[in-house]
């Protein structure tokens, strides 16, 4: 399996682990591969000022690329066989649209996730975003906002990440998104992405305890997906630490082979490769 979305150094929370600690770990953990996906967010919501430093979140690509160059060779001859590719997780907002196609057409990439982590001029991670929500108008308008921003790049991006990336952090008992609960933009969604040849992304860091509330994926969305004609599913940790690589994968492996599927996606030069699971 490869692990399609991590981050190291260069990403401005990648502190905690460096391109050669967090391959080695993969390597080391049997991984066939691992592309590193670093955080690009032209916009910073500034109430994360109000938690943290507010710095800039976009990566530099050459140094970042270099050092994934480097440690490609030292671990040549250490885990022959094992494959390291460069990535970005580009940050969709509607208003940083431009600065977004720009950075696209400059750099090359194996491979592209989009994501939404801010929205609204308001960030989810510390809490925001829910302020006089309730859990189906939160979800459901994250949900939209990302349609239509993933739309708008169409080809410009491979994998959706972290498409429940809202439940996460949020402050509701209902933590968990169903297709039962949002079935109308579930639908376009998968639709948009099955017809035109993207993956959805399975980030297991999603899956596990925030104070007390267990996210899970839903049975039905990926069953949905292969209605729709949908074939590709990529598995990212999400890491930001090198012992985070690779989390949950076995589990989520058979959750995903229980609905119908056989075989995971990785890129190389955005061009799909399918592994089996």
């Amino acid at each position: 399996m490869y692990d399609n979305h991590n981050h190291c150094q260069f990403s401005f929370d990648g502190g905690r682990t460096s391109v050669e600690a967090t391959a080695r770990s993969a390597a080391g953990k049997g991984l066939e591969g691992i592309c590193f996906t670093d955080h690009c967010d032209f916009f910073v919501p500034p109430m994360k000022a109000e938690h943290e430093e507010c710095v800039p979140e976009v990566f530099d690509v050459e140094p970042r690329d270099r050092e994934i160059d480097r440690v490609r060779g030292i671990l040549s001859d250490e885990f022959p066989g094992f494959r390291i590719f460069k990535g970005i997780e580009i940050g969709l907002q509607k208003s940083e649209r431009e600065k977004i196609s720009a950075q696209l057409v400059k750099y090359s990439f194996d491979e592209v996730i989009a994501s939404v982590h801010y929205l609204d001029g308001t960030d989810p991670f510390w809490g925001g975003y829910y302020e006089g929500k309730d859990w189906k108008t939160a979800y459901g308008h994250y949900l939209e906002t990302l349609y239509e921003e993933m739309a708008w790049l169409g080809d410009g991006f491979d994998i959706m990440g972290h498409y429940d990336y809202v439940a996460r952090y949020a402050p509701y008992p209902e933590c968990s998104i169903r297709l039962k609960d949002f079935p109308d933009v579930m639908d376009e969604i998968l639709r948009y992405l099955a017809e035109n040849g993207k993956a959805l992304e399975i980030n297991t860091k999603t899956y596990q305890s925030y104070s007390g509330r267990v996210p899970e994926p839903d049975r039905d969305i990926l069953k949905r997906f292969r209605e729709l004609g949908g074939e590709m599913v990529s598995f990212g940790s999400d890491s930001h630490d090198a012992g985070q690589v690779g989390f949950n994968f076995a589990r989520m492996a058979e959750f995903v082979k229980s609905c119908g599927y056989r075989y995971g996606v990785h890129f190389e030069k955005r061009k799909p490769v399918m592994c089996r699971i």
